[in-house]
């Protein structure tokens, strides 16, 4: 089982957790990708959840012919198109491997027929979900009320690694600044 999942379910009783995980372990496929693969393509619906076990992936879009990156998920995290994922509609996002990535997806599908089957089961797909939501919400805070500088902070103390393992165009991008203003804040952390 992932320690992804087992990560955001470790405070279940054990004996639900168990069951829960050889309900969810069928629905489990394995994938990898190469780096710059699109894991999923715009303009096509999300049918995925990818759970990040080795490497890096982004999502990104296209305004005005720019690449905007909106989030990066590492080890131990998800990412998916979740506007496509839930209301089954064309997505605006791509899904792009930015390292050899490996990967544990879970359809919609599948998922639907568990809970179908084992509604009992919908409590954790929405604490998931909403967590998803709460990310979300953080990352509009942090572009809407926090300078530049604040953001690259942030990610500085939550996520060193990501200044290492992603280009500085991606990075400004997902900061919503320009290159040149990441490399003077960049600068003040020398």
């Amino acid at each position: 089982m992932s320690s992804i999942i087992l990560k955001q379910l470790e405070h279940l009783d054990p004996f639900i957790l168990d069951q829960l995980l050889q309900d969810f372990q069928p629905l489990f496929q394995h994938r990898s990708y190469t780096k710059g693969a699109l894991i999923h393509q715009e303009g096509h619906i999300c049918n995925h959840i990818f759970l990040i076990e080795k490497g890096i992936a982004r999502a990104f879009y296209y305004k005005d012919g720019k690449d905007i990156t909106a989030h990066f998920a590492a080890e131990q995290t998800s990412i998916t198109a979740i506007d496509s994922f839930i209301q089954r509609k064309q997505s605006r996002y791509n899904i792009e491997a930015l390292e050899d990535t490996t990967a544990i997806t879970i359809s919609h599908q599948d998922i639907q027929t568990l809970l179908d089957n084992k509604p009992q089961y919908e409590r954790y797909v929405r604490l998931y979900l909403e967590q998803i939501y709460i990310d979300l919400a953080e990352r509009i805070e942090d572009l809407l009320f926090h300078s530049a500088k604040e953001r690259y902070q942030k990610i500085l103390s939550s996520n060193p690694s990501l200044l290492q393992r992603v280009n500085l165009g991606h990075l400004a991008s997902y900061l919503g600044i320009s290159q040149e203003t990441l490399s003077r804040v960049r600068a003040q952390f020398s």
